[in-house]
């Protein structure tokens, strides 16, 4: 069994998107097919012995383009789609130009006297030049489409479009020829309705070109080339040619072009753009490091494992697509009942035109065929086929930009009977960006002058710890001052000399490995500790004379939001690979159950142990 997903030309309402599934499943191997009008989208399950370029044939058989779905194809596809909605926009002011002046007449026939009508205005012969560019030039798409129904047997939003305008257009046509000129001409009706039909579709597109900037987004993380060791040599290559088994060469500063496991070299990591985590996380050789994280100190030799559609970022993607194509319940009863909405309505207006001619009025063409004209293009079903789609597309589109992947329509309707939401901590909860909280010396200094020493040094490093110091010391105005022999630890701290004294700048741990005794400051370190917060010492010349103690903040609107969501009667819980001190803290501060000490692979098992 093979699935693929093939990007869509040429649908005009979801009646198209109906017909084409329809056709697909009626197709030999296929088992299911899903197309998705609002994303241009039809995701395929068909057995081995099928080929995705007979299912393409098939699409392209029943009047509409296809190709398959992928990476490259599907940029090109927003360039086109964005190049496509650019004409749309140029042929609905051009339609809004010929249809004005036709509009301005109908204060005539709704008896607006107020509002000057010119005699010239009024003339049939302007009229019909002036409306049929937009019948038979703007308006020939829902020709095509209805044609399209036609002759697969079927009815869509195209029929009704068509049927109604041609009526307007072609019974004021007669009137024309007939000499009839002030009686019973609704040249204005077919320029008008077709004038702001073509509005719904610019702004459907507009909407869809919104929803898939989420997509670019995701895809711009990534790195666009690699430094690769191939055949004893190094060489910069596409991330496409790049395979599973590669060496490659990261410098600090530069993004992990993919999925992998170290070799050589030590650093930290940015993982945010993937868990959301600010704090850069210490990697060593066998560490697994994924791609398009931001490789922020050492040089790294890494083994790839994963590229292309196996690639972390590349499943993430996958998952918003799949959620932007897979139908929700409500959207499936939706399109069973926009598939037979145009039939009925077809029968509705003649039975309307037919009760208005014989019994309502008597003999009044007119009257009876505006009646029928008025059910059929105010009983359009472009939204009740499109709403559903386009909200799932909208809301997965939105929930992605702000890092929340919802693996299918189906899990956003669900939403509304959540009973118990889990919460990241950092970045969620807290703001994601450590910050100096207390500074004290052990006595042999003042606190500012510690702090100088601290932040002349940490300037040097972009540690996020490191940056919390600087930003602190640059508040108080110390003063920064030049050092020399500048090292990093990666996981521990940083040393350097100043004013030919050795400084030490880092965790508990890491000045205990370098032989200077915290006993002094032990408890006070525990206490600190305790309350949440990293603990970094600065030594000088093998003696403890400074302690900081450094905190993520949690979030202003955090407990308000907390607080209302209980008003919802939700319980709430919260997440994280943090110790259980960090946790219990912060989880007291908001008022939180808490589990803690979770890593990134067990957050799922979890959420369903809750």
């Amino acid at each position: 069994m093979k699935n693929t997903t093939l990007e869509i030309t040429g649908m005009t309402c979801a009646n198209c998107a109906l017909r084409i599934e329809k056709g697909l499943a009626r197709f030999p191997g296929v088992q299911s097919a899903t197309v998705n009008f609002a994303m241009e989208t039809a995701s395929l399950k068909f057995q081995d012995g099928t080929s995705t370029s007979q299912l393409i044939d098939r699409i392209r058989s029943l009047g509409y383009g296809a190709r398959e779905q992928t990476d490259s194809n599907h940029e090109a596809g927003e360039q086109e789609r964005l190049r496509s909605y650019r004409r749309m926009l140029w042929t609905w002011l051009a339609s809004v130009l010929l249809s004005a002046p036709l509009a301005y007449t109908m204060g005539a026939h709704l008896g607006l006297e107020f509002l000057p009508v010119p005699e010239w205005l009024m003339n049939p012969w302007l009229q019909l030049t002036l409306a049929a560019p937009v019948q038979f030039i703007i308006g020939w798409r829902f020709y095509a489409g209805a044609f399209r129904a036609i002759m697969d047997g079927s009815a869509n939003m195209d029929t009704l479009v068509s049927v109604g305008t041609s009526a307007a257009f072609f019974y004021s046509l007669y009137q024309t020829l007939e000499g009839n000129a002030h009686h019973g001409l609704y040249y204005e009706t077919s320029a008008v309705l077709i004038t702001l039909i073509l509005l719904g579709k610019l702004m459907e597109a507009r909407a869809r070109g919104r929803t898939s900037s989420a997509i670019r987004k995701l895809l711009q993380l990534q790195a666009s080339t690699a430094l690769v060791e191939r055949d004893g040599r190094e060489m910069v290559l596409p991330l496409e040619e790049v395979h599973a088994g590669d060496i490659l060469r990261v410098r600090a500063g530069e993004i992990i072009p993919a999925d992998g496991t170290i070799l050589e070299g030590e650093s930290a990591v940015n993982e945010s753009m993937i868990t959301g985590e600010s704090l850069p996380v210490e990697k060593k050789p066998g560490d697994s490091v994924i791609g398009s994280t931001l490789n922020q100190f050492g040089f790294l030799r890494i083994r790839t494992e994963k590229v292309g559609s196996n690639a972390t970022l590349a499943r993430i993607v996958r998952a918003v697509r799949e959620a932007q194509s897979v139908r929700a319940p409500i959207q499936r009863f939706a399109d069973r009942v926009s598939a037979i909405f145009t039939p009925t309505i077809l029968l509705a207006s003649a039975v309307t035109f037919l009760v208005w001619y014989f019994f309502l009025e008597p003999q009044s063409l007119s009257g009876a065929l505006e009646k029928a004209i008025a059910v059929l293009v105010i009983a359009c079903p472009c939204a009740l086929g499109l709403a559903t789609p386009t909200s799932i597309m909208a809301g997965s589109g939105r929930g992605a930009e702000l890092g929340v992947l919802f693996r299918g329509g189906e899990h956003i309707e669900r939403a509304g009977s959540v009973q118990v939401i889990a919460l990241d901590k950092t970045g969620t909860l807290t703001r994601g960006e450590p910050k100096l909280q207390i500074s004290e010396s052990t006595g042999l200094r003042s606190v500012p002058e510690i702090l100088a020493l601290a932040a002349s040094i940490e300037r040097n490093s972009e540690h996020p710890l490191a940056q919390s110091i600087l930003l602190a010391g640059k508040a108080e105005n110390v003063d920064l001052m030049a050092v020399e022999d500048f090292k990093v630890f990666p996981g521990g701290g940083v040393e350097a000399t100043l004013s030919g004294k050795t400084i030490l700048v880092g965790s508990p741990l890491f000045t205990e490995s370098r032989n200077i005794d915290i006993a002094a400051v032990s408890e006070r370190v525990e206490d600190l500790e305790a309350r949440g917060m990293t603990v970094v010492l600065l030594s000088v010349e093998q003696q403890v004379e400074g302690i900081f103690g450094i905190a993520d903040e949690i979030r202003p609107e955090a407990i308000p939001v907390m607080q209302e969501l209980r008003k919802l009667g939700l319980e709430l819980a919260m997440i994280t690979g943090d110790n259980r001190r960090t946790a219990a803290v912060i989880a007291e501060q908001i008022g939180i159950d808490y589990i803690a000490e979770v890593k990134p692979e067990e957050k799922a098992q979890a959420i369903q142990e809750l």
